[in-house]
């Protein structure tokens, strides 16, 4: 059973992933404080300050997720080809390959390729 959790263990990407996501998810929860603190420097007289304040932290916020999430696509992409040995595939592998005879429905039309048309 120690053996799986060693297994487990995450590694510096995996601990990189978590730190963007934990970052994304504090600057998103400090939005609204920002906007109460702008609108308390807006009602002081500073009104570029506070709109300032506001928009900075949302851009830092919407900054902050896109970061977290393509870092986690990223990972999460990497993990599955590592798990489950993906190899991409390009058009000699699928040479081989040929397509079933009868589906088993009456009404489907079987096309030769040159009955293909583009349609736009």
């Amino acid at each position: 059973m120690t053996g799986w959790y060693a297994e487990r263990r995450p590694d510096w990407s995996a601990k990189a992933v978590i730190a963007a996501t934990v970052l994304a998810l504090l600057l998103v929860a400090a939005v609204p404080v920002a906007l109460l603190a702008g609108i308390v420097m807006m009602a002081l007289g500073h009104v570029i300050g506070g709109l300032a304040l506001f928009g900075g932290s949302i851009l830092a916020a919407a900054v902050a997720v896109v970061v977290a999430g393509m870092s986690g696509m990223r990972h999460l992409r990497k993990m599955v080809s590592r798990s489950f040995r993906v190899v991409p595939l390009d058009g000699s592998q699928y040479a081989d390959v040929a397509e079933p005879e009868n589906s088993g429905y009456d009404d489907v039309i079987e096309l030769d390729p040159s009955e293909y048309t583009e349609v736009r």
